[in-house]
């Protein structure tokens, strides 16, 4: 059994009460971690993508597990990969890792990132999806992949978050075809736990650290911020992925 702990939308602000929500995801994953592979953060580390929400981040986001971590739309590609990846770049923060987990089987993660500087909706571009594309090709076909990024690519019946999702999708969804080792897809953005498909594939939204967002229904108010942070567990074997969901009182 494979098993990936998965957080989103940490939003570093320097404030206390964003930092203890972080933590308590944090220290709520780490106490765990004898029987987790591997922690997966999607995105929106920073609040406003500022030089000092990198390395408040820099110094809270430690784990004994390997740690991917990719940019959303609050972040800036230059202070994010400075601090975070240890090479400033403007360009996309993508990166591919094997990971191997604690029963010895290989899983390769392609962590894109979706970002588009100055926006708030998301997109693959060109340079990303052809990256996609050599990675999966190399891969052999017995190896399990996982695909994370930021944005969401289809629309979750949220009307602000999916006026702003990832856009130009079909060129990902053109991938999946050819390869049919593709697992899941893991985002965030949202700040809602959610499982649909894309692709005729699983894809998993992580809940928001930082706060939740309403359904239309939950009120007129976007932001919940009375809602605990929230963790996504996705377990996975060579017969069945599936995902839990938790809430950590901070």
């Amino acid at each position: 059994m494979f098993v990936v702990a998965h957080i989103s939308d940490l939003h570093f602000n320097g404030t206390r009460f964003n930092r203890a929500r972080i933590q308590a995801a944090l220290s709520y994953i780490n106490a765990r971690a004898a029987g987790i592979d591997v922690l997966l953060v999607t995105g929106d580390i920073a609040d406003e993508g500022a030089p000092s929400e990198y390395r408040e981040a820099h110094g809270v986001l430690e784990s004994p597990l390997p740690m991917l971590i990719t940019a959303g739309n609050h972040d800036v590609r230059e202070p994010f990969s400075a601090a975070l990846i240890g090479t400033e770049t403007s360009g996309p923060i993508n990166h591919a890792r094997t990971v191997r987990g604690r029963d010895g089987s290989d899983v390769l993660f392609l962590v894109c990132d979706s970002s588009i500087p100055g926006r708030n909706d998301g997109r693959l571009d060109d340079e990303t999806i052809a990256w996609l594309s050599d990675r999966l090709d190399a891969t052999p076909a017995d190896t399990p992949v996982f695909i994370a990024f930021h944005h969401p690519p289809v629309d979750l019946h949220m009307p602000f978050m999916d006026s702003i999702r990832q856009r130009d999708e079909g060129r990902l969804a053109d991938l999946v075809g050819d390869h049919p080792n593709i697992v899941a897809f893991l985002c965030g953005h949202a700040h809602t736990p959610a499982v649909t498909t894309f692709a005729d594939r699983p894809l998993c939204v992580a809940p928001g650290v930082s706060s939740t967002l309403n359904l239309p229904f939950e009120g007129r108010e976007v932001v919940n911020r009375g809602q605990p942070p929230g963790i996504a567990f996705h377990l996975y074997d060579d017969e069945r992925f599936v995902t839990h969901f938790r809430s950590v009182m901070f």
